[in-house]
């Protein structure tokens, strides 16, 4: 079995594969300051909770956009599971061409998601990532990564508000019943929401007409994405196993 691993700024999502069947995903906090021991057991009581053995585990594939956790992490795997693990990098056979004006600078969990996106949907394909920042990737009918765009995530903007003003709570993050907020809660609910709604709608028209891609088709992913995707017609497919796919897809790539 294959074990894939998102190493984000937030989370570290790790998924089972048997064959080509998703078995099961789990969800750790990323922290930089775990030990390969603390890693170890968590990973070992993940795997263990999904009812299999370490043993059963034959590859680990893994990518990362925190350098911090990289050398404890990838320490567990060997010291536990004896296995080394697959690093996503920039010289990574993918399938797909980087064509931005330094390749090397674009994330690795960003590829695996264009990777994902355009050998299940094809090209040309726009990927938006709801993650920490809220990214929009567009890969061309040739399967070439074309153009990147990087903005604040909906609970990092969120965050940010209630930090620096002193008189706005921390609030849920969901969608209100009404633009037309009456109180400070539904007030923020409102801002934040509708203003990521807007700023997808805007960002994905605007790509669209500049690379001339009409009829591209818009692939969304991340956790929070899944509140937006159902409010506008801009966003055609959500996947949240997104970058897992890709992880898999890029494996097998290179393990022929």
């Amino acid at each position: 079995m294959l074990l894939v691993v998102d190493v984000g700024n937030t989370n570290i999502t790790i998924g089972i594969f048997n064959k080509d069947k998703l078995i099961g995903t789990v969800r750790m906090t990323t922290k930089a300051q775990r030990t390969s021991d603390e890693f170890g057991v968590d990973l070992i009581s993940m795997v263990e909770g999904q009812g299999l053995k370490i043993e059963d585990i034959s590859h680990v594939i893994l990518a990362s956009v925190v350098p911090d956790v990289m050398h404890s992490l990838g320490s567990a795997f060997i010291k536990y599971f004896n296995k080394k693990p697959f690093v996503v990098s920039a010289g990574t056979k993918t399938g797909i061409r980087i064509a931005t004006e330094n390749p090397k600078q674009v994330g690795p969990d960003r590829i695996v998601d264009a990777v994902a996106a355009y050998v299940l949907h094809g090209g040309p394909v726009i990927v938006v990532d709801f993650g920490t920042a809220t990214t929009y990737d567009l890969v061309g009918p040739k399967g070439t990564f074309e153009a990147a765009i990087t903005a604040p995530g909906i609970r990092t903007s969120a965050k940010a508000m209630w930090a620096e003003a002193a008189m706005l709570p921390a609030i849920e993050l969901k969608k209100p019943e009404s633009i037309l907020a009456r109180e400070t809660i539904t007030s923020m609910q409102a801002g934040i929401v509708y203003g990521q709604i807007g700023q997808t709608e805007y960002i994905i028209n605007q790509m669209k007409i500049e690379s001339g891609y009409e009829n591209v088709k818009v692939v969304a992913t991340g956790g929070l994405g899944s509140i937006i995707y159902k409010e506008t017609e801009c966003i055609d497919v959500y996947d949240s196993q997104l970058t897992l796919k890709g992880l898999k897809i890029i494996f097998d790539k290179n393990h022929k």
